[in-house]
């Protein structure tokens, strides 16, 4: 399958999904070289925009995303990696969610989420 990379200037947003439980967890973009390393793996690989580098999911922090299903949307530029979340924390701050905050009505935040492990002591901060 051929992605769009063109249309989107080089980076397509990636939403990584728990497989078992459908659980958003967090959305990332893909280049050609994520892409194929993705594919060619079956762990997820991202583009860091704020890096500027290839992205090994869990690199760092052991919370590999094993790749179970891949979805394409119908313009070929958009993709859903169902995956089986390693170590149970896909975000970077610790919780198993990027989307662990909701927005109420009036304005303020709750964190709806567990946060599973202290960043600082994972990425040695």
């Amino acid at each position: 399958m051929q992605l769009d990379f063109k249309k989107t200037e080089g980076l397509i947003p990636a939403i990584a999904q728990d497989a078992e439980t459908g659980k958003i967890l967090m959305l990332a973009y893909i280049n050609e070289e994520s892409w194929k390393l993705t594919l060619e793996t079956g762990i997820a690989h991202y583009w860091s925009r704020s890096r500027s580098k290839l992205w090994k999911k869990g690199e760092s922090s052991g919370n590999l995303q094993m790749i179970k299903e891949i979805l394409v949307d119908c313009d070929n530029d958009t993709v859903i990696f169902k995956v089986e979340q390693i170590g149970k924390a896909a975000c970077h701050v610790g919780y198993e969610s990027c989307f662990y905050r909701r927005l109420e009505k009036d304005g303020t935040e709750t964190i709806v989420d567990k946060k599973i492990f202290n960043p600082d002591e994972v990425y040695k901060k």
